[in-house]
């Protein structure tokens, strides 16, 4: 999600130079969403908001609309996800390693049941392979990008095959 993402949108905001960014951020794309399953983390999630936001810094003088959205997970996924959306739309981005504090935690499983979660992040490994080696005709990743690129970017003058607009690799610990 967060390589689509950085692989397409950008050259396209950059091209449209719109005035402000608006953004939905539901949180049914998480992997314990039971009716979605896009497999994105946490982590990933908070990544996505924190490119829309240096992108409409960028492109737009920081002006940005996030509106939050969906999500079924109410005592995990959409209060970390959420809080994470405020606190970069905010200028004051929570670590995914922060601790969620235990009354809150002792609360959810006192009123929800189950296992609220202990840190801000899923605990995982964000990061994925630059556009900028190469586009990889195996990856099934890449050729979702491929053929939205192809789709997409003729329309704004723009070669699907080109890489100064990408971000390029990332690995991210926060």
């Amino acid at each position: 999600m967060v390589a689509r993402l950085r692989r397409v949108v950008p050259p396209l905001v950059r091209e449209f130079r719109p005035e402000v960014i608006v953004s939905q951020h539901g949180c049914d794309s998480h992997f314990q969403d039971e009716l979605t399953h896009l497999r994105v983390s946490i982590d990933g999630q908070r990544q996505i908001a924190l490119s829309i936001s240096e992108l409409a810094d960028e492109v737009c003088e920081g002006r940005w609309i996030a509106t939050g959205g969906g999500g079924y997970d109410c005592h995990d996924a959409v209060p970390r996800s959420w809080a994470h959306l405020v606190g970069i739309a905010s200028g004051h981005p929570v670590a995914v390693t922060t601790a969620i504090p235990q009354d809150w935690r002792d609360y959810m499983n006192e009123k929800y049941g189950g296992h609220a979660p202990e840190m801000m992040g899923d605990n995982v490994d964000l990061w994925w392979r630059s556009w900028e080696i190469g586009f990889d005709p195996n990856d099934e990743t890449d050729r979702s990008i491929m053929a939205t690129r192809k789709e997409v970017f003729p329309q704004w003058g723009l070669d699907p095959g080109t890489t100064e607009s990408d971000w390029g690799l990332i690995r991210i610990h926060v």
